[in-house]
């Protein structure tokens, strides 16, 4: 691959789908987008091993729906990862690059170093929120904290809420080009049968582990065969054609799926974003009291906020803030 088609496809996603097997998937690549994210905090690995993948999620989900605004994942647990919370952005306008911010909470004096990073997690949820604007009203799905990775916790959460069987297979970590400097590199599959009606479905529970919906509770029998053909097809990916960057998404696909009529469509450029503001500091204040203000005032007479995002610093006069402001703080 020339350096040229390398950069086309760092931080892209691919939608594309399967006509033989009745599947739709996106390919991703997260590379810069993934460095910045990563960049604001100086994250233990473990808490940087979730935050990419809860990303790389995020751009699959995100962008796999009729998105107006913002997709968010959370991630809550009783471990040392408290949360994991990421937000996709849709594009404003056609052409225009879809946004991703993420970020973690951690108690580090908990976090066990030898330990599998999901294991850090404990019990806790995995929520998919949906914000199509104003005038539309919010959607929220939540499962449990389940199987082994985020991703396992993914594919529940789609066979439970959509009963949509789906698949993610990830790959992420830090890589260095010869006499450049470590980065990180990120990519991943997703695969999703196209969406039916399920008759087998009984709202008694499933048969997978745990009484979930597996594939076999909500296909029929030739779709389950092109279910598992798809699936067995992908499990034969080697992690260095995920990430690139010597194999482009469009010959990993090719090469993984040729004899299933592989259709592609327009790629979607993704980069790190972040909506914070000092209006929306002062917005997320106007609901409280003097009092309460009062409260939050540091001992210098400011009151301060930091966007746990993008790791903006916003100083304010306390006096301009909350439900009695006065006015605009000039030096802010």
């Amino acid at each position: 691959m020339t350096l040229g088609n390398l950069i086309a496809w760092d931080d892209t996603i691919l939608p594309f789908q399967l006509d033989n097997c009745d599947v739709r998937g996106r390919v991703v690549r997260l590379d810069g987008t993934l460095d910045t994210v990563l960049s604001q905090h100086k994250y233990p690995p473990a808490i940087e091993a979730l935050v990419a993948e809860a990303a790389l999620l995020t751009a699959m989900i995100g962008q796999s729906i009729k998105l107006r605004w913002k997709l968010s994942l959370q991630i809550r647990g009783d471990g040392p990862a408290r949360l994991i919370a990421t937000d996709y952005y849709a594009p404003e306008k056609e052409g225009d690059p879809a946004m991703v911010r993420a970020y973690a909470s951690y108690d580090e004096d908990r976090l066990d170093a030898d330990a599998p990073a999901f294991d850090q997690i404990g019990k806790g949820f995995f929520a998919v929120l949906i914000d199509q604007g104003d005038g539309k009203t919010p959607y929220s799905g939540m499962t449990p904290i389940a199987g082994n990775s985020l991703s396992d916790c993914a594919q529940v959460y789609f066979a439970q809420s959509e009963q949509l069987p789906t698949r993610f297979h990830l790959s992420f970590g830090r890589s260095t080009w010869a006499g450049g400097e470590e980065s990180w590199r990120a990519g991943g599959v997703m695969l999703q049968h196209m969406p039916k009606a399920s008759p087998h479905v009984t709202g008694e529970g499933g048969s997978g582990e745990g009484g979930v919906l597996s594939a076999d509770d909500v296909l029929g029998e030739n779709d389950k065969e092109n279910w598992s053909r798809a699936n067995i097809l992908l499990s034969s990916v080697e992690e260095l054609e995920l990430i690139g960057p010597s194999v482009s998404p469009t010959a990993l696909l090719t090469r993984l799926f040729h004899e299933e009529a592989p259709r592609v469509y327009d790629p979607q450029q993704v980069r790190f974003g972040c909506t914070c503001s000092e209006d929306r500091v002062r917005e997320s204040l106007s609901i409280y009291s003097v009092k309460d203000i009062a409260y939050m005032t540091k001992d210098n007479g400011r009151l301060t906020a930091d966007c746990q995002f993008c790791g903006a610093h916003y100083d304010l006069d306390p006096a301009t803030v909350g439900k009695d402001a006065k006015g605009q703080d000039s030096e802010a």
